[in-house]
């Protein structure tokens, strides 16, 4: 069968849609026509001139990345910066260039679902959940039919609440309407008032979704028009968000817990604040740069908080309170490559998907 560039880009979107990006970020389909087959998949946490090399030699003119190489925007092309060849090479060997940032951030089961499961952290939330992801979807409808229209709806997606799905709520009234008389209307008839006992259908869903649940609704409905309302809600999304924390199943002691981190993630060094004298079990994490979420760690109540990119003075914003941990940006998103491969190889069990050879990481470390 053959397997196009989007379907492959269709299953990435359902793992972290792209409407879940932060303001600022850029990811997406970067560089490239997605409705070609595709040959082959390359897996990295960055796009650099080394992978297009390797996507080229491999014959696969998809690559995936974490950080999107285009971040900023590009005023002119002419070869002169790292971003313009690479773009220039994947345009003139027909390769696309596909990113998933902080989507796949925000995302309970993404890069800090990786994270997590290589430091061993288990009974897992979101650090910071995320506000203004969901919806509520409002319809109306005869008994006979609410049956149908609410399992619609829950395979299309609605209703999911944590660990719960088909989440709905229901109440009985009446409805009235008067079809024109040239409608064709399901019930009652053109030209006159009706009144209906019908069913009040409450369910919510995550905003990406609301086309999906907009269809099956209109699908699964009896009426020739479908009464509904969708409205947006402030509360926020359990498991949407930045951060993650869990829970070690045994505590460690703060020289255990550093070993333990230093171990598992491979590091030549960590960066860390003055030690507690505290037990470690109760952790945060964000891969990536995440000082931003070191008050919130605090106010949860962790014991250490493992992220990178802390700057000097943030270190101060411990204040004693916990063992703040800086471990490197690749090396806290390094496994966000093995998820992207994971996931994509079950998707498409027969097709090639690779992980990039080359190690990406800019920074080296000189002892």
């Amino acid at each position: 069968m053959k397997i196009l560039i989007t379907h492959i880009i269709e299953a990435l979107e359902s793992l972290a849609h792209p409407s879940l990006q932060e303001s600022y970020d850029n990811a997406g389909t970067l560089v490239g026509d997605i409705n070609k087959e595709c040959t082959g998949v390359i897996c990295t946490l960055d796009v650099t001139e080394a992978v297009l090399e390797e996507s080229i030699k491999k014959k696969a003119n998809l690559i995936i990345s974490h950080h999107p190489i285009i971040f900023n925007g590009l005023k002119r092309i002419n070869g002169n910066h790292y971003v313009e060849r690479i773009v220039i090479t994947a345009i003139k060997h027909d390769i696309v260039l596909y990113a998933i940032h902080t989507n796949l951030d925000n995302v309970l089961h993404g890069v800090n679902a990786k994270l997590a499961d290589v430091l061993g952290l288990v009974d897992r939330t979101v650090l910071l959940p995320k506000s203004n992801t969901l919806k509520k979807l409002y319809t109306f409808a005869p008994s006979t039919h609410v049956e149908n229209i609410k399992q619609a709806l829950f395979t299309a997606g609605a209703g999911h609440i944590g660990s719960y799905s088909e989440c709905s709520f229901q109440a009985h009234g009446i409805g009235t309407f008067k079809a024109s008389l040239d409608a064709q209307p399901f019930i009652g008839k053109a030209g006159e008032r009706h009144e209906e006992a019908e069913i009040k259908i409450e369910t919510v869903f995550s905003a990406e979704l609301e086309l999906r649940i907009l269809q099956a609704l209109l699908k699964a409905h009896p009426y020739e028009t479908v009464a509904y309302d969708i409205v947006s809600l402030s509360n926020a999304h359990p498991e949407r968000g930045s951060g993650i924390l869990g829970q070690l199943p045994e505590p460690l002691t703060e020289q255990e817990w550093l070993r333990h981190v230093q171990t598992t993630l491979q590091l030549k060094a960590i960066r860390h604040t003055t030690v507690t004298g505290k037990k470690m079990q109760k952790i945060a994490i964000c891969g990536g740069a995440g000082s931003f979420l070191t008050k919130k760690a605090i106010q949860a109540n962790a014991d250490s908080y493992v992220t990178a990119d802390i700057k000097y003075h943030e270190f101060f914003e411990a204040d004693g309170k916990l063992l703040l941990m800086d471990v490197g940006h690749w090396e806290s998103e390094q496994f966000t490559i093995n998820l992207l491969q994971d996931f994509l190889r079950q998707k498409f069990p027969t097709f090639a998907i690779l992980k990039s050879e080359i190690i990406t990481n800019p920074i080296q470390h000189y002892f």
